[in-house]
């Protein structure tokens, strides 16, 4: 009766590879892309773009059921939320809604996700980091709200 059990779950991981995601990246025109100080740039490129970009940068194990579908999952609703590779395309009003919900996150150290630092340690913001993005968040809050 186990052997069978463990045959039957051997049989579902292996059947479930074969359900993939697309994991193409959206070809980026720079001309709507997000284009900001380059300290600003580095970090969001380092703790934002995999979820928050169509420049993702996919590890080894996306290859993985059923932490791909996750992983699609994250990236999907993360491109949806606040899009910096499509950043000239977003409605302003938009735009002030996404970026007042970003600097909360960020605040509550909600962004980026727990379960993305686990596996990106390089991503983890420190104080500095923090304070640069709350800063750039202000800055295009108030550039919106002017205009």
């Amino acid at each position: 009766m186990m052997k069978n059990v463990v045959y039957f779950v051997l049989g579902v991981a292996i059947v479930i590879q074969f359900i993939r995601p697309d994991f193409k990246n959206p070809a980026v025109d720079q001309t709507v892309a997000l284009n900001t100080d380059p300290k600003v740039m580095s970090v969001l490129k380092n703790s934002c773009y995999d979820c928050h970009s169509s420049e993702t940068k996919y590890p080894w194990y996306h290859n993985v059921a059923p932490v791909s579908w996750i992983m699609s999952d994250n990236i999907s609703r993360g491109r949806k939320a606040l899009d910096f590779s499509n950043w000239a395309n977003i409605d302003a009003k938009i735009k002030v809604l996404r970026l007042e919900r970003a600097e909360q996150l960020l605040n509550n150290e909600l962004m980026p996700k727990h379960e993305y630092l686990m596996m990106h340690k390089n991503a983890v913001l420190n104080q500095e980091e923090k304070e640069l993005l709350e800063k750039f968040f202000d800055l295009q809050l108030k550039e919106l709200n002017n205009s």
